[in-house]
């Protein structure tokens, strides 16, 4: 939803051969996967029904642990739950949820959706960070964040409060930034995420 081409754009400009695809047989061929997207979680899991695309996915990424990465609406969809418009079923390959930034009762003036360039506190580790400074600013576009008690978190932004900005478990990678609009920093985490030889788990 929404950002597929600039996403396929940001992958070939690293060397990478990128094909946009709800194709089955081609879905299986990729040597790893990734679902991007922007806009409501109830409108992503909607279409991922209807292009047929559940049961693909959670063969290959959760059975056979081909490489994922999940970026903003598509890191949210692997929650469990997510709140916009009503509370819509997941992904759920991660004990999660999707809720939306509340300042309504803070002395913060925060606008919503957050939008702009913001920095990552790391925590943990995470393999697609080698050679990105912590701290370094990447850029957001999203009114929701992820919430999850799994120890799984490798980045934490700070928007009025502190939200996950990254995940790793596993062979599933995920980012609520767009590294393929965050310039120079955004496209050496895709050159590492197409790089990186991942032991099957």
């Amino acid at each position: 939803m929404g950002n597929l081409r600039s996403v396929q754009k940001a992958f070939e400009k690293v060397g990478a051969s990128a094909t946009i695809s709800n194709n089955h047989e081609i879905i299986k061929n990729a040597d790893k996967l990734v679902l991007p997207g922007v806009g409501s979680f109830k409108d992503g899991m909607k279409h991922l029904h209807e292009l047929g695309l559940i049961n693909i996915l959670q063969e290959e990424v959760l059975q056979k642990k081909k490489p994922f990465l999940g970026i903003c609406l598509g890191m949210q969809l692997i929650a469990s739950r997510g709140y916009e418009n009503g509370e819509t079923k997941g992904l759920n390959w991660i004990d999660a949820e999707v809720v939306k930034f509340n300042f309504t009762k803070s002395s913060q003036q925060l606008k919503v959706p957050h939008v702009g360039w913001n920095e990552l506190q790391f925590n943990n580790s995470n393999t697609l960070f080698q050679n990105i400074k912590e701290f370094s600013d990447f850029y957001f576009v999203h009114s929701y964040y992820f919430k999850t008690k799994e120890n799984i978190v490798t980045s934490y932004t700070n928007y009025g409060i502190q939200f996950t900005s990254s995940i790793q478990k596993d062979n599933i990678f995920a980012f609520q930034f767009h590294p393929e609009k965050s310039q120079e920093v955004g496209l050496k985490i895709i050159k590492n995420f197409v790089n990186k030889e991942f032991l099957q788990c």
